[in-house]
This record gives C-alpha cells, structure tokens and sequence, in this order.
C-alpha cells in the first residue's frame, strides 16, 4: 500500500473519532494491553511525561518537548488531532513520523490488530508508542485523548503527570459535572508519581487531592504558588516576566498561554526535582521557538497581515472563552469572524457568548460531525450573530477577505476541524 491507502485504510477500518463522535469510542484498556503485549511493551523502553487536562494540554505537551529537545534531549511527542497530516501526531524531535514507518506498521501488524477491531486512537497510540522505542528516544511527551483514567495512553508509568485544566466537554463520555469530568481526568495520576494541576476550581480540587493521597503521589496545584509573575501580549506571541528564568518571549500569543505557562513553569521545577538538569536557555528557546521547533500549528496562528487574520483551534466552551476576551481586545475597522463547529459539543453556550458586533461567515468543516452551516447561522440569529453562510472554510474566508479592508481583523475558528480544512487549502495552494 502507498501512505495514502494506508490512511485511508486506518480511517476507514477504525474511523477517528474526530470524524464520526461517539461510535469511535472504546471504553476500557483490553485492545491496548493486548497490542502493547503483541508490540513487546515499547513505552517501558523510555522516560514519558502524561499530559491530560480539558484544554491547554496541546499547547503545553509542545512547549515541554521544545525545551526538552533545546536541553538536548531525544523527545518523542504524541498529540492529536492532526490538522494537516496522520504523522503530526507522531513526531520526534519536531519531524513527524516517515510516511514509510506508517505504511510498514500496518503491513506488518494488521493481521494481529483486525481482529480486535480496536478504535483508531487505539491503533494510533500503540504505533506511536513502537515508532519512540525504534527511534530510542530519551523521553515522550504522551498527550491523552479523551478523559485519562480510561484513556489508552494511560499504560505508561510517567516521570511527571499533568493536568492542565478541567472545564465542561465530552460529557456523554466523562460525566455531567466538573466533579465527575476531573475524576476521569486524574486516573493518570500513578503511584509516588508527581501531579501537576494547573488550574484547579473548589468542586474539582478535592477530587485530585483524594486520587494523589490514595496513590502516595506529590502533588503541585501551579495557582496555588504562580511562577509566572506578568502576561501581556506583545505582536509575536507574549511577554512573560517569571521568578525562576526572568523574562521569556512566547512564541504562541493566544490569552489562554498565561494560565498555561504558569502550569508548564510548575512541572519544569518538579523535573529539575527529579534529576532533569533544565538550562534556563534552553526553556527560553523552547517558549520562543516552539512552533518551528515541535510543528505546533493553530494556537492563534496569523495567516495574513493586511487584513490581520488568525485562526485558533480552541472548540469548546472553555476555549472559547479566551478567544472572545482577545477578540475583544482587538482594535479594528471591522472583526469579521469565519465560523462553524461540530454538532455534538454545546453549541449554545458557546454562541451566547460570541461577539455580536461581529460579520459573521457561517460554514462547515469536512467531516460528518459538523453542522451545516445554514443551521448554525439560524442558531446564531438567535443570539444575536449575524451573517451569511457558505458551503467550506476556504469560500467562508475569501468571502471574509474580500469584504475587508486593511484595518479589518479576520478570525477563523469554533472547531479545530474549521482550522483543519482552513490550513489544508492555505497548504495546498
């Protein structure tokens, strides 16, 4: 098979869940301990740090492998979705995996897996999990999925585990509160491992507590002692002044980098703890370099200048958030705004609190999940959000350009999907 088919072939014998919701998900580790056993168990042949969290674990298993690779370290790092192609999820030291690598694990391994039929995350863990231990890297950088106590990345035994966040999303999967969403989340947290909580509320708090306590695990709660002293956006990403490395440059320049810097600030000082020798230089490169360092794509990544135009890949109520104080922190002629999410998150919460002085360009992301666009523009009249729909991104944005004028400001965003099909055209012309 060519890489092509053997994508194809992955989505199509165990479709992501990106694509199709809830029908991909497998709930309990069986296929993984079965496939890691088939594999000879490769992820014991490396260091791992866990990153789960509802948001900000994208931005901050990156930033981590960044400093980490800076400090001379052989890092693996597996995160996803993917936005353009299969192999960003699976990347050492920044390259993705060889197309050849995909295509010969599948050849070689498809008659054991098919007839587990496991869920394409699985798969996709179990061959990154291989890909780090042929290449002999040093430490991964292991992102969950979804949740964490149930998630198939959750066989790794850690140095470190985080949690950057807990905030509504996957409810029909992790439970209808933050209470019942963060006790998903902390079943990463091992034995005598140390847990990092970045952001932590009274109802989610005491959860992680009791899980540290009855697994004897150290336990940091990053707002409880900030390292992070000052965040201000500056036109290349943040500013940051922090007690341990005085001033840092961040490449990433979304709102939400803030909370996430201070919860990367804790877990470096837990890994100097445990032996990692840390160069202040290299976390200053790894902060500023972190993009064309790791590949991270989408985290209020400008696309043009003139009109300035951004996309952010935030998808959730949580995310959004953050994009809507920046946009309104934005000083333009007109904020034009190029718009579509997927059918299955909370849709109303997050358009209540969508800007209303803004154009908006309704559209569809690619995949089966999202709404139609026509659909999400009735939805928005009714909060308020007005503007036309069109069928994809790129006929969304064009239209949005050429509405603007230089003084305009463009965001195009509400699902990682809609970033997804935006980058991919921007790739293909």
């Amino acid at each position: 098979m060519t890489y092509d088919d053997t994508v194809a072939y992955l989505f199509n014998c165990a479709p992501p869940f990106q694509q199709v919701g809830g029908a991909a998900y497998k709930e309990g580790l069986a296929n993984t301990i079965a496939l890691d056993s088939h594999l000879g168990h490769p992820h014991r042949n490396y260091r791992t740090i866990h990153v789960a969290g509802t948001n900000g674990k994208g931005s901050t298993s990156h930033t981590l492998a960044a400093i980490l690779q800076e400090n001379g370290c052989k890092v693996g790092l597996y995160t996803s979705p993917h936005l353009i192609d299969f192999r960003e999820r699976i990347r050492v030291n920044g390259i993705p995996a060889p197309e050849e690598y995909v295509v010969q694990f599948v050849e070689k391994h498809k008659s054991f897996f098919e007839p587990l039929q496991p869920s394409f995350f699985e798969l996709t863990t179990a061959m990154a999990f291989s890909y780090f231990a042929e290449q002999k890297v040093d430490i991964a950088v292991i992102e969950t999925g979804m949740g964490g106590r149930l998630d198939c990345t959750n066989i790794i035994a850690p140095e470190l585990c985080i949690i950057t966040n807990i905030s509504p999303d996957h409810t029909q999967f992790l439970g209808s509160t933050l209470a019942e969403i963060a006790g998903e989340k902390a079943g990463i947290i091992k034995h005598g491992t140390p847990a990092v909580i970045g952001e932590a509320t009274e109802e989610t708090r005491e959860v992680f507590k009791s899980r540290a306590n009855a697994v004897e695990a150290p336990i940091i709660f990053a707002q409880d002692n900030p390292l992070l002293e000052s965040a201000k956006p500056e036109s290349s990403g943040m500013l940051y002044q922090t007690k341990p490395y005085g001033t840092i440059h961040g490449e990433l320049g979304g709102f939400c980098q803030e909370k996430n810097t201070n919860t990367i600030l804790a877990a470096l000082e837990c890994l100097k703890e445990s032996g990692f020798a840390i160069t202040e230089e290299s976390v200053k490169k790894g902060f500023r370099n972190v993009c064309s360092t790791t590949g991270l794509m989408g985290r209020w990544q400008k696309i043009s200048g003139s009109p300035l135009t951004v996309c952010d890949a935030g998808h959730n109520i949580g995310g959004i958030q953050y994009i809507t104080e920046q946009l309104a922190a934005q000083e333009c002629s007109t904020l034009r705004i190029v718009f579509g999410m997927v059918s299955d998150k909370d849709i109303s919460a997050v358009l209540a609190i969508m800007p209303k002085n803004a154009r908006y360009y309704f559209t569809q992301a690619s995949i089966k999940r999202a709404m139609p666009a026509r659909e999400l523009q009735g939805k928005a009249k009714e909060y308020g959000l007005n503007g036309e729909h069109y069928p994809n991104v790129a006929e969304a944005l064009n239209a949005a350009t050429a509405e603007s004028s230089a003084n305009d400001f463009i965001f195009v965003g509400g699902s990682c999907f809609i970033v997804a099909d935006l980058l991919a055209s921007l790739n293909k012309n």
